[in-house]
């Protein structure tokens, strides 16, 4: 079974996704373990406060580093097995289904998810200290679209969902893995026509033929299209 821990001071934002439909029955079904750890568990005041202003002036607050170590420590503190520590990073390497593919074949995932102006920076030399010697585990990061976020939350969901739903068995069928098969963008269902506004759409009338070679001819082309 994989296992994501994701670091947030948001859990109740992130499970309320990953707790419905496919991912959700993929938890029931222990196809994949979702824990969370937040940063201000491990906060030394009596503030709860895990921000300070940065150093060198600027807008905004940081992520103060030892409470977010802490927590991926205590994430991983009963994991033996192949790690991967996922850091967020504007402009990094952009995720897609190949590194879907390659996070699939870890036992721990942990997400971190940054808040505010970011996380101090050292949280990633020490990180990075704190996977050396360990077989097979790494220090990743990623960027997920180009746009900037207020938090990374929304990107350790979006990693969560796209490395799920290639598990085996998650799906129902592998085939229903969009990049594994012939796919298009443009898809259609019931009914075959349309009234709207007094004109009629219709599906394309390829999609009615059942000849299949031509219909992944006329995916192939609309995808490209697209």
């Amino acid at each position: 079974m994989l296992r994501f821990h994701l670091i947030t001071l948001f859990p109740e934002v992130c499970d309320a996704y990953l707790n419905a439909s496919i991912l959700g029955r993929a938890r029931v079904a222990k196809k994949i373990k979702v824990d969370y750890q937040s940063p201000r568990t491990y906060v030394s005041n009596k503030w709860g406060k895990v921000d300070e202003r940065p150093y060198g002036g600027g807008p905004g607050m940081v992520m103060t580093a030892l409470p977010v170590v802490k927590a991926v420590k205590r994430a991983l503190s009963r994991r033996n097995g192949k790690t991967a520590i996922v850091w967020f990073v504007p402009g990094a390497k952009p995720f897609n289904n190949k590194e879907a593919d390659a996070l699939m074949k870890f036992d721990d995932v942990v997400l971190v998810c940054g808040r505010y102006e970011g996380i101090d920076d050292r949280a990633v030399s020490m990180l990075k200290a704190f996977l050396k010697g360990k077989t097979g585990s790494k220090f990743l990061t990623y960027s997920v679209g180009e746009a900037t976020l207020t938090g990374g939350e929304v990107p350790a969901m979006a990693i969560v969902d796209a490395v799920t739903r290639r598990i085996p068995g998650v799906l129902g069928k592998d085939e229903s893995v969009e990049e594994r098969r012939v796919a298009s963008n443009a898809v259609y269902t019931r009914p075959e026509v349309l009234d709207f506004k007094g004109k009629k759409y219709k599906v394309p009338a390829i999609l009615l033929s059942g000849h299949r070679a031509k219909i992944d001819e006329w995916k192939v082309a609309k995808k490209g299209a697209k």
